[in-house]
């Protein structure tokens, strides 16, 4: 088959998914004087960033990813941040991020005055009120250690020297305290700092933003990390929703001199003498002498785009192993009134957590992972109207409820109640579920909402391929198959087999958030490889 061949193609750069990875590293390579293509196969930019009215006209809701306080703290948009508020970027900060509901009217909120957030974990316990004191402590100091990692890969030179200088800052034996807390679970951290269910439960609860319940090993460093940033600074969203970010990116990239093709969906990577030369869609073929970054998971890029005949045995293992985490099921309310919590205070925080206790979010977990629809997954319930009321109209408000954990194939129900397996059929049942949870920790809630808005994992894979069975991870972030093993062990540092072939986005370090880490690292990778070839090194 022939195909039409782009224009002005000499060392031209395709950038393969709009989401905020694949425009953060075409943004830096465009304003290094690259030529840049970004191909997206959806209508719109953004990946998993999507702000629509999918309920009633006026009420906008963030269709899945919405906090924004990795990309606000990002290397990204310290090196951009005018220019991306040039396009209108803006955004809304709560200084109550996050509050933890339990059955009884039991309640821990998190807020910037660290006074007031050790009063409320006071109520259980003086002990743990201390604690947490002292871990926001060992937070202040490890912190500028720790989060400078995010901005470099792993393994390199300069990983190295950053851990060198922290072990200098912190004493010999930070090193071996870094490596307990990456090994260790949830359960084993809170429980080695709290007494109280409802302090371990507050804490343990951001690993089920990932796919670390309690028990599972490896999660610990999450949750010490969300808690303590979130009471140290904040929760920011982006104003009138998170679209506001992939707006401003995107008119930052067409300033520079980058192109944005939408409704473009890549069929195939053309491979020559084991080199990426072309992209293929439809009967359009991109050429990309400048090279091609897949903003993709594993298994699309390599099995769907490239093919199995152009990797050895050896890679093609690891793709076939790569594992996905357990999927979310999310659902958006259209409310005339904020949630009636049985803590009024509550209505205050950016986030409420619903878990409620460390042995019903290791069940839910256990429960998706076998196949099974949780009896009560543990929900993340975001108030964004609180915090921006431009996202719904006067006196409304808008509910983002995430439910965690699914499973992205059903073998039952554990609570033996629904029968069905396929997700488009039951849904709304489950919603009705989910519902009936929430309202236990807000009677009357339902009499409030005005629309519904129900996402499967099923949905969510359907509306962005890279969130397969519903992981809004793009992969499990599990310890093997995280830091330097992500995505793969040896293949770390965005190449692949394929030369003039890259990859970013949630499946490569450092994982999934909005923080643009992996597109800002490529992109600078390959600015220094342009910059070389440029000056004959």
């Amino acid at each position: 088959m022939r195909h039409q061949t782009t224009k002005a193609a000499d060392r031209e750069l395709v950038v393969i998914g709009a989401g905020h990875n694949g425009l953060a590293a075409a943004i830096i390579l465009a304003d290094a004087g690259q030529k840049v293509t970004v191909l997206e196969s959806n209508s719109e930019p953004g990946g998993a960033v999507k702000t629509e009215e999918v309920t009633l006209p006026g009420f906008r809701h963030d269709l899945m990813a919405t906090n924004l306080n990795l990309f606000v703290g990002s290397a990204f948009f310290a090196k951009y941040e005018d220019r991306l508020k040039s396009h209108g970027f803006a955004v809304s900060q709560s200084t109550k991020p996050v509050c933890s509901l339990f059955p009884g009217g039991g309640y821990i909120g998190v807020s910037t005055d660290l006074e007031e957030t050790l009063d409320s974990i006071r109520t259980y316990s003086d002990s743990d009120a201390d604690s947490f004191r002292v871990m926001r402590s060992e937070f202040d100091r490890v912190a500028p250690h720790l989060f400078p990692l995010l901005g470099v890969p792993l393994p390199s030179a300069a990983a190295a020297k950053k851990l060198l200088a922290a072990s200098r800052a912190l004493g010999r034996s930070w090193p071996f305290e870094l490596g307990k807390l990456v090994a260790q679970s949830p359960r084993e951290f809170v429980g080695d700092n709290f007494e109280s269910p409802e302090a371990q439960s507050l804490v343990a609860a951001w690993g089920m933003h990932l796919d670390f319940a309690p028990s599972v090993s490896g999660g610990a460093l999450f949750p010490f990390l969300e808690t303590m940033a979130s009471q140290a600074n904040g929760l920011v969203i982006g104003t009138g929703g998170a679209k506001t970010m992939i707006d401003a990116m995107v008119g930052l990239l067409h300033e520079l001199g980058g192109r944005l093709r939408c409704s473009s969906r890549v069929d195939r990577i053309v491979v020559e003498g084991g080199q990426a030369t072309a992209v293929i869609c439809g009967q359009t073929r991109h050429e990309a002498a400048g090279g091609i970054i897949a903003n993709l998971t594993p298994t699309h890029l390599f099995e769907d785009l490239v093919g199995k005949s152009h990797l050895d045995k050896r890679f093609r293992t690891h793709v076939q192993r790569f594992r996905y985490g357990p999927g979310t099921l999310m659902i958006h309310l259209a409310l005339s009134d904020l949630p009636p919590w049985t803590r009024a205070e509550a209505q205050q925080y950016a986030y409420v957590h619903i878990g409620p206790h460390l042995e019903d979010m290791d069940l839910a977990y256990n429960q998706a992972m076998a196949g099974l629809i949780p009896q009560r997954p543990m929900l993340v319930v975001g108030q964004p109207t609180v915090i921006d009321p431009s996202r719904a109209p006067a006196g409304k408000h808008v509910l983002w409820v995430q439910a965690r954990m699914f499973p992205a194939e059903i073998s039952g129900d554990a609570a033996q109640q629904i029968t069905g397996t396929d997700w488009s059929l039951i849904k709304d049942t489950v919603a009705d579920r989910v519902m009936t949870q929430l309202e236990e920790y807000a009677p009357g809630l339902r009499s409030k909402i005005l629309d519904r808005y129900v996402l499967s994992p099923q949905d969510l894979e359907a509306t962005n391929a890279n969130l397969v069975g519903g992981d809004s991870l793009a992969g499990s972030h599990h310890i093997m198959q995280n830091f330097v093993l992500r995505p793969f062990p040896g293949w770390s540092r965005y190449r692949t087999p394929i030369k003039n072939l890259y990859m970013c986005g949630a499946s490569t370090w450092p994982g999934a958030g909005l923080g643009a880490g992996s597109g800002h690292l490529v992109g600078n990778l390959l600015t220094s490889r342009r910059r070389r070839l440029r000056d004959g090194r």
